[in-house]
Order: structure tokens, then sequence, then C-alpha cells
């Protein structure tokens, strides 16, 4: 006999917890576009997507938004399609 799958409560919190979308530093986009796909795609100001944007610059990286797992892959998607280097991490 196999094993009992787990319980429909454990999966629904693992997916629900929440992740954070992580953007990394690259050498290739110019520091306003991505303040541009900061407020594009997560409507921030312009001051708050600029902080984002240093923290890219300055640290490699910067946790941009935390959402349950779906929509952390879809930011992730769209930050991709816009030519950002993004992942995401269980928070």
């Amino acid at each position: 006999m196999g094993t009992a799958p787990a319980p429909v409560e454990e999966v629904d919190e693992a997916l629900d917890r929440a992740w954070s979308v992580v953007v990394w530093n690259d050498p290739v986009n110019l520091m306003s576009y991505v303040v541009l796909v900061f407020r594009k795609l997560f409507g921030y100001s312009k001051e708050k997507a600029t902080k984002l944007m240093l923290e890219v610059h300055h640290d490699g990286r910067s946790v941009v938004v935390m959402a349950p797992r779906e929509t952390a892959e879809m930011h992730c998607h769209r930050l991709h399609r816009h030519g950002l280097w993004a992942t995401m991490e269980q928070a």
C-alpha cells in the first residue's frame, strides 16, 4: 500500500503562504526603465519604485512584492516579459 495523500488543508496552506518576488540586478536594463516597469506592473509611486530600483542596483536584489504562490508566479512571468530577472522565494 502507498502512503495516503496529504489532507487538503495542508496543501492549501502551503500554496497560500506568502511568497517573495525578488528582482535581481542585471547589466542590461536602465534604472529608469526598471522604475517604469515597477510603476506599470505594481502601481507603485515614483518614490517607492525608485527605492526598490536602488535596492536592486546597490544590493543586487530587492523584494518587490509578497503574494500567494499563484499571484507571485504571475508577477514573475510579467517581470520576465518586461526583460527583468525575477525569482520567487517562500517567505
